[in-house]
């Protein structure tokens, strides 16, 4: 698969520790990864038009993952978007589920989670079931 066949995943959270080791795992998955310390830093990035799957941290300084998927939807980028968080909310899991977030996953996630998460975002899951 060419470099550009294969799905960019943009990571954006404030904590290097989590941004560093999410961004670690989805290369040892094989896909492309480029992280981002904050949602600002995302959005004047070039990535954003070559990204596959978004996963965001919820719980940012300034522009939060909620706030950075509703900015991107309302700009005409429809980016496949995982939340992560480690402080869970019921109304905001279901206010962004409902929004269109694809997952909503508590910190620390399970890998396997997050890698059925990405299935989802790229489509995939449905192709792999039927190989």
């Amino acid at each position: 698969m060419s470099e550009q066949a294969t799905p960019l995943i943009s990571i954006v959270d404030d904590d290097v520790s989590v941004r560093e080791a999410t961004e670690a795992l989805m290369r040892s998955l094989g896909f492309r990864a480029q992280s981002f310390p904050s949602a600002s830093a995302f959005l004047s990035s070039s990535a954003i038009k070559n990204t596959s799957c978004l996963i965001a941290d919820i719980n940012m300084p300034k522009i939060t993952g909620v706030e950075l998927y509703r900015r991107l939807v309302g700009s005409g980028y429809a980016i496949p978007t995982i939340l992560i968080t480690a402080y869970p909310d019921d109304e905001t899991r279901v206010r962004s589920l409902a929004d269109g977030v694809v997952c909503y996953l508590t910190k620390p996630f399970d890998d396997e989670v997050l890698l059925g998460c990405l299935r989802v975002a790229l489509g995939t899951a449905e192709e792999e079931q039927h190989d």
